[in-house]
């Protein structure tokens, strides 16, 4: 997904929607308790529980998203939750909800 050609709102309400799915949301908690070395593909899959090819269905929407990213060394794949696209979420949605309490 091109970012550049979306506005704040736009890339807020497609993140939104990933997160809005139970497993997706599993993901991204899992990977940020984890910490930023990032998790190997199989130790996601485990811990969650979720089916090898339900978990890559998940990856996808997530990186489509920006919420998450892949990086392999050697051959392990290790799955990245991307903090700073969660952080800039939160706060669009604090900004915009300080903006409705003053209008």
């Amino acid at each position: 997904m091109n970012f550049n050609a979306l506005t704040e709102h736009d890339v807020a309400v497609k993140r939104l929607a990933e997160l809005g799915n139970g497993t997706r949301l599993a993901i991204i908690r899992y990977l940020v308790n984890e910490g930023p070395e990032g998790v190997p593909v199989g130790q996601v899959q485990k811990a969650l529980g979720v089916p090898p090819s339900t978990l890559s269905h998940h990856i996808a929407r997530l990186m489509s998203a920006g919420l998450l990213r892949q990086e392999r060394n050697s051959r392990t794949l290790y799955c990245h939750a991307e903090v700073s696209a969660i952080d800039a979420l939160a706060s669009y949605i604090r900004s915009a909800c300080l903006c409705a309490e003053t209008a």
